[in-house]
């Protein structure tokens, strides 16, 4: 089956461009179109995209808040890909924290574009790792975000769980993880699916935001 995509951007040359890379792969069909982040629910509920590749600044409503909307309304929501012109932008981690799976550069190579969207659908690994962490150290609380430590303190993560997502912060994939801590895949993906239940995270992104505003890790 292929990975299905809704692309919402207010520049029609925008969604155009995507949807000629995206569809030029055997593998990836865009399923839907929409100019403004108010018009996602709706579609996101009638054609059940796997991903969605939303531009973080619209006029209407913007892709944090249509983020925010899909996660608390939807039941079973997507994955969702945030398209940015700048990689460095608080708009951008205010997407991440209210619950994108990813970002994307409008300036991004074709393969570039083909393979954020396949990781973001597969889910097991952290989507540009480092540019997470940068936005992290200049966007994120560093250490003082209160509700971030209590969470990391509520969790009571084991020795071993504490490993994953140390891991899991440099952006690891279970495979790579597994590689590193001598185990199967399986047992790597059972402590990563218990990190984000302690954590009550829905991704590795929001596990990963945690871990740096807790303190857990540190950013820089």
């Amino acid at each position: 089956m292929p990975v299905t995509v809704l692309l919402v951007d207010d520049e029609p040359l925008v969604r155009a461009g995507l949807r000629a890379v995206l569809e030029a792969q055997g593998d990836i069909e865009v399923v839907g179109e929409a100019a403004d982040g108010a018009a996602v629910i709706p579609l996101v509920r009638r054609l059940r995209p796997d991903v969605v590749a939303m531009d973080v600044r619209m006029p209407l409503m913007d892709g944090i808040e249509a983020t925010r909307a899909l996660l608390r309304t939807v039941d079973g929501p997507p994955k969702i890909l945030v398209v940015t012109t700048f990689e460095n932008d608080e708009y951008v981690y205010e997407a991440l924290r209210a619950g994108a799976d990813g970002f994307l550069l409008k300036r991004a190579r074709p393969a570039e574009i083909v393979h954020a969207v396949r990781l973001v659908a597969e889910g097991e690994s952290l989507l540009f790792p480092a540019s997470v962490r940068r936005l992290a150290a200049e966007y994120g609380e560093a250490g003082g975000d209160r509700a971030a430590r209590a969470t990391l303190e509520r969790a009571r993560l084991t020795e071993r769980e504490a490993e994953v997502l140390r891991l899991m912060t440099r952006g690891l994939s279970n495979a790579e993880i597994a590689g590193q801590l001598v185990v199967g895949t399986e047992t790597v993906k059972s402590h990563v699916s218990a990190v984000l239940a302690k954590l009550g995270a829905r991704d590795r992104v929001q596990a990963v935001i945690t871990a740096y505003e807790s303190g857990f890790v540190t950013p820089g």
